[in-house]
């Protein structure tokens, strides 16, 4: 039998709620506007947007997990790298001259709609980071 911190830990209704918590912070922190939020999200019908939003609380797919799990890791990433929060904050924003990025930015990037784009701008910070 599992330790109840252990099974708290793995249900899914609670990991989504602290995911959602999280995705909605870090989307405040780099003024993302609901489009945006939405794409990276994987396009969620818009009622259901809103009522993540509002309540931070579901049953979030594999997919949508794995896509905050890449949001989540990325902002990590910057807040290591960079030298303050408002430099690791607007980066996402910035053209990006780097291999991949062909001078868009890495938000322009991320919104391609791919878990594979979130993947990209995610290892391209760990190579920075020497991971």
């Amino acid at each position: 039998m599992l330790p109840e911190a252990q099974v708290r830990a793995s249900d899914p209704q609670r990991l989504s709620g602290t995911a959602l918590e999280a995705f909605f912070n870090l989307a405040e922190r780099w003024r993302l506007n609901v489009k945006e939020q939405r794409r990276l999200l994987g396009e969620p019908p818009a009622s259901t947007f809103y009522k993540w939003k509002a309540t931070r609380q579901a049953r979030l797919s594999r997919d949508t997990l794995e896509r905050i799990s890449y949001l989540l890791g990325i902002y990590k990433a910057l807040q290591t790298l960079l030298p303050s929060s408002q430099a690791a904050e607007t980066w996402i924003r910035r053209p990006n001259d780097a291999p991949g990025f062909n001078g868009a930015s890495a938000l322009d990037h991320m919104l391609g709609g791919n878990v594979a784009d979130l993947a990209d701008v995610r290892r391209y910070l760990d190579a920075e980071r020497g991971w």
